[in-house]
């Protein structure tokens, strides 16, 4: 039997990195462009946290935090700290949990 076979294969939510990944950011943002006039202020209070959590996640992702209960709102306020957000509000981590689920 190879040796290769031997080797058990890691769980999805498990890493397979030796050590931390640095965060860095590799990529230019997407240029911004204006959002649809006309809907309700509630609408864009909501588009925006919804951005804000969905950056906050991926960034959580890229630095190892792979399950929703390895985020706590101290690690996804310095990770928002890190990538220059200003600090999410418990709501936003809330939805940032729930994106990671």
């Amino acid at each position: 039997m190879p040796a290769a076979a031997l080797r058990p294969t890691p769980l999805p939510t498990q890493s397979t990195a030796r050590r931390a990944v640095r965060l860095d950011s590799p990529y230019a943002p997407t240029e911004k462009r204006p959002l649809p006039a006309g809907r309700p202020r509630e609408w864009y209070v909501r588009h925006n946290r919804r951005l804000k959590a969905m950056r906050l996640a991926i960034a959580l992702l890229d630095t190892g935090v792979y399950l929703p209960n390895q985020a706590h709102d101290e690690e996804i306020r310095g990770t928002a700290e890190r990538i220059g957000l200003h600090p999410p509000s418990a709501a936003t981590c809330h939805l940032v949990r729930a994106l990671m689920r």
